[in-house]
């Protein structure tokens, strides 16, 4: 009779019970006291509760009949989010190498890194108000913001494929004497293609849905229209502006997913 077998379990997260019970207890306190402490003005919510109603009372019907100004809005904000990720892509490809370990000297890959923490340290709500007021309200704000957006994130994600690709390839390409931008021509690009393709597609994507917030504060685009129709008290029109931009993104979410599926 053959003696039973140990069966594998997963070791806890936190070995020590008296730990981890003081863990559980330290977590809920800490958000009781939070949930305490938070300063609400109850009477102010329930407030707003009516005036909630009275916004969607007006909002339904949604209204159409200003589609033109609908979807010039619309079309602005495709400008800038297509402006945008160009542009950001372009940055982002030099500033990923930068930022790669294995290409890059340390003196350079600090540097890159420095410059993707910068660009990824602020919402782009934040980084549209600041070129608001340096170059004004429109389109021209909400590209240089979507820009900045962009660098963070596909600098980022390509840098960390450009530190996963074969080195070997690079390796052999150097061994034969090949100069450095032969090196990243036929070694380096191929490898980290297809990872370009995806992100450049998924950032297109991500701009047309940040292009609709950082209108809000002036940078251009359908953004900007649903923030005149609030404070026109147009909330039918609201609505309409809304349910477009959810359609969008809806649609560009689904050709976004078809395109990553045949590249990968």
């Amino acid at each position: 009779m053959s003696a039973p077998r140990d069966t594998w379990k997963k070791p806890p997260f936190i070995a020590n019970p008296l730990l981890h019970w003081a863990v559980i207890l330290g977590a809920v306190a800490y958000f009781g006291w939070v949930g305490l402490t938070m300063p609400i003005d109850w009477n102010r919510v329930s407030e707003g509760l009516g005036r909630a109603g009275r916004i969607f009372g007006g909002a339904f019907p949604p209204s159409f009949e200003r589609s033109g100004l609908l979807i010039d809005g619309f079309l602005e904000s495709l400008k800038i989010a297509i402006l945008a990720t160009a542009g950001g892509v372009l940055l982002s490809i030099p500033i990923a190498f930068m930022s790669a370990r294995n290409v890059a000297p340390k003196p350079i890959f600090y540097l890159g890194r420095a410059i993707i923490i910068v660009a990824r340290s602020f919402h782009p709500v934040i980084v549209a108000i600041l070129f608001v007021k340096a170059v004004g309200f429109g389109p021209f704000a909400g590209v240089l913001t979507l820009i900045v957006y962009s660098v963070g994130f596909v600098a980022k994600m390509l840098a960390e494929r450009i530190e996963e690709i074969d080195f070997g390839q690079v390796e052999a390409m150097r061994a034969a004497g090949a100069p450095y931008f032969s090196t990243l021509t036929y070694a380096i690009f191929p490898q980290i293609m297809p990872r370009q393709i995806g992100l450049t597609i998924y950032q297109l994507d991500s701009n047309l849905r940040a292009s609709a917030v950082v209108g809000i504060v002036g940078a251009g685009g359908i953004g900007a229209t649903l923030a005149n129709a609030f404070g026109r008290y147009d909330y039918d029109f609201a609505l309409a502006i809304t349910m477009v931009i959810v359609g969008v993104i809806l649609v560009s979410e689904a050709i976004s997913g078809v395109i990553r599926r045949r590249i990968q």
